[in-house]
């Protein structure tokens, strides 16, 4: 019995010490969202002892207008015909905290035209031409 006392004294002590969350905000790695792959959203914390902590599911729910999450992640469908998605973060340990964001989608095309087997390897043959050429010179 004195063993549990000491236990639940020390870990409530800790728990005192311990960082709380002053704030937190979006970090984006790109200006908008992208269709058909995983859309990673960070969000920082700053504790109470100024240093700053990404979070993840464990500590913060995500929602938004559109798309489905995995973790962090949105992912949107590759036919979508909305422009933008707005998210909101809620603190899990404490509802009252929540930030929102609207986030456009990007409208250029990202899948670039591959070149066929052929095409490359009649482009490293032209290559190794002119790299002979230019050694016999």
């Amino acid at each position: 019995m004195k063993n549990i006392v000491t236990i639940l004294f020390l870990c409530s002590f800790l728990n005192g010490y311990s960082q709380k969350i002053e704030s937190f905000s979006f970090n984006l790695y790109t200006d908008s969202l992208k269709k058909g792959v995983y859309n990673y959203i960070n969000v920082d914390a700053k504790l109470t002892n100024g240093h700053y902590l990404p979070l993840t599911s464990n500590e913060i729910h995500l929602t938004s207008s559109y798309g489905k999450w995995d973790g962090n992640n949105l992912i949107l469908d590759r036919d979508t015909k909305v422009d933008s998605v707005t998210i909101q973060a809620t603190l899990v340990h404490n509802p009252a905290m929540k930030k929102t964001i609207v986030i456009y989608l990007k409208k250029a095309e990202t899948e670039p035209e591959l070149k066929t087997e052929k095409e490359l390897l009649d482009e490293w043959k032209r290559k190794s031409k002119i790299k002979s050429k230019k050694n016999l010179a």
